[in-house]
């Protein structure tokens, strides 16, 4: 007679971004009663989705709307806001850092690393101090509130130097997030300019800074072409094949031997593997990831599991060509794997065997502003307008939840009607301030 199991599985998830919550969606869907409990770790309460966060900073979409809130959508789940620090398999412990500040240890059964990337800094003179990124709605937020801030302060100001480094603005990064973010922002910097007397669009200097000799890699090099001649077009200044030196005070050196002062300098310069993977004893490649089978399981682990970002499962798709193929970290690939990830994991728990992940990489759309969009997929390559109409279609339907789904749609109709809000709400990075003032006056 079989042995009855006294307590339910336990599967703990670390990480809530793409990967973490889709597998935790996926579980309460398909477990039994009392089968398993699930346990979500993350440091924020809400799952971020990234490639909306250009929009969100150009006032297109609500910020509100582009991350979805965990406890509410894993209703069936344990979430836990905290930061998993240490993971040790043969303790089947992960030590978080919770938010009040004191440590816990939760114990598992079954482990899903589910870390998603950071961004992958470089020792440049001046980055930590002056950079901003751009991974986070906060992020977003910021840097909505501080380009519109910057023609505030240059429409107020008489001096012609202060109003140049104003009104210069910096992307280092010619990814898919670096482009749209630049897009986005220089589209809605355009827009606001006609409410501010005094500023022309000549008066702003929008510039790209990309270490390779080409954009956006995940398209056809004739789109990137494409793609740099409209940016042109607009009067943005693309650097291929130029790194930064430094950028100490605002002032970016370029090893072209090109120098110019900025007020707004914008880091995008790809991602790296989440460092805390290295407090862990699971095994790990080259470039930091957790490896894996086709089946998403860690390599020598049972019931250990890992996908997305910080991962690296064999991409079947080019592993003919090129047998240490590895997928790649963007949303396409988290997505697909976070749905098989957890029908692997239910299988498995009932003795079932999980299916390799296999996904042919169908191609890549990107919005360049509104209206304005490039898009290769299954060869086929679009510009326009209805580029522009695929990038929004394809993100809208990965969106998590038809209710976010829906919040988006109305922004995108209201600002279809409406225009961008260019309304910078800057207070809420010194909520205090003027209380503050009132207490001393």
């Amino acid at each position: 007679m079989a042995a009855v199991k006294s307590q339910p599985t336990r599967i703990v998830i670390v990480g809530g971004g793409y990967v973490g919550m889709y597998t935790a969606l996926g579980l309460q869907r398909k477990l039994r009663s009392g089968e398993a409990s699930v346990t979500v770790i993350d440091p924020q309460p809400h799952m971020t989705y990234q490639p909306f966060l250009p929009e969100a900073a150009a006032g297109s979409i609500e910020p509100r709307h582009v991350v979805v809130p965990l406890r509410k959508v894993l209703n069936r789940c344990h979430v836990v806001t905290g930061r998993a620090t240490k993971i040790e398999h043969s303790r089947k412990t992960v030590t978080v850092s919770l938010a009040d500040g004191h440590v816990e240890e939760f114990e598992y059964d079954v482990l899903v690393s589910a870390l998603g990337a950071i961004s992958r800094t470089l020792p440049i003179p001046g980055l930590p101090e002056v950079g901003i990124g751009m991974k986070t709605i906060g992020e977003a937020i910021y840097l909505r509130n501080h380009v519109l801030s910057r023609l505030d302060q240059a429409a107020s100001t008489n001096d012609p130097e202060l109003r140049k480094r104003l009104l210069s603005f910096v992307v280092i990064g010619g990814g898919f997030a670096g482009i749209e973010t630049l897009a986005e922002l220089e589209d809605m910097a355009r827009y606001a300019l006609r409410y501010y007397e005094g500023l022309e669009h000549s008066d702003m200097h929008w510039v790209l800074v990309e270490a390779t000799n080409r954009i956006m890699p995940e398209v056809s090099a004739r789109l990137g072409v494409y793609t740099v001649e409209q940016l042109e077009k607009r009067g943005i200044t693309c650097y291929l094949d130029t790194r930064v030196k430094s950028m100490e005070g605002g002032r970016v050196v370029l090893d072209d031997g090109t120098e110019f002062d900025s007020d707004t300098i914008i880091w995008t310069a790809g991602m790296k593997a989440n460092p805390m993977l290295r407090d862990t004893d699971l095994p790990l490649d080259p470039r930091g990831r957790v490896q894996c089978t086709a089946a998403m399981q860690v390599v020598g682990l049972p019931g250990v599991w890992a996908a997305g970002d910080c991962s690296a499962v064999p991409d079947l798709s080019r592993t003919e060509e090129d047998p240490t193929a590895t997928c790649v970290p963007n949303a396409q690939h988290a997505i697909r794997q976070s749905k098989l990830l957890a029908k692997n994991i239910v299988a498995s728990l009932r003795g079932g065997k999980p299916k390799d992940y296999h996904h042919k990489y169908v191609g890549s759309v990107a919005g360049l502003g509104l209206y304005k969009g490039v898009a290769d997929v299954y060869g086929i390559r679009l510009k326009g307008v209805v580029a522009w109409f695929m990038h929004r279609s394809y993100h809208v339907m990965f969106m998590p939840t038809v209710n976010r789904k829906f919040r988006v749609f109305v922004d995108w109709t209201q600002a279809l009607f409406s225009g961008r809000e260019v309304v910078a709400l800057g207070q809420i990075h010194e909520p205090k301030a003027e209380f503050d003032r009132a207490t001393k006056s």
